[in-house]
């Protein structure tokens, strides 16, 4: 079975509401200053947030980093353990960004935490 896991439907639903909320740009206007800005601090956040902090276009793979190959149904229900690429790089079109979570209330794995700064 894939370790990644696949943004459910629920997940679906959330990004398009997102995406709709945050798409204010005048419609073909390429948002320079969304493609450029540097990768946010997502540790510790909640996924739903990380949804928003990023840019709409923004590739994701989500995973579970607790070892139990979960899938991602409901995006507020999870914490952000890992993240990559790291705090301040820049993000391009090209480039997909990699999220390590856990559900709310559990604790990030200890290989993980050690590796967070």
């Amino acid at each position: 079975m894939r370790r990644a896991a696949l943004l459910g439907a629920g997940a679906v639903v959330a990004l398009a509401a997102v995406a709709v909320a945050s798409a204010e740009a005048v419609p073909g206007e390429k948002t320079a200053e969304a493609d450029a800005r540097p990768m946010p601090d997502l540790l510790g956040k909640g996924l739903w947030w990380v949804f928003t902090a990023l840019a709409p276009r923004t590739r994701l793979d989500v995973h579970d980093v607790a070892g139990r190959d979960r899938r991602v149904l409901w995006p507020p229900n999870w914490t952000v353990c890992t993240q990559y690429p790291t705090e301040g790089a820049a993000l391009d079109g090209r480039t997909t960004v990699v999220i390590g979570v856990v559900k709310k209330g559990e604790s990030c794995p200890p290989r993980v935490t050690s590796a967070r700064r």
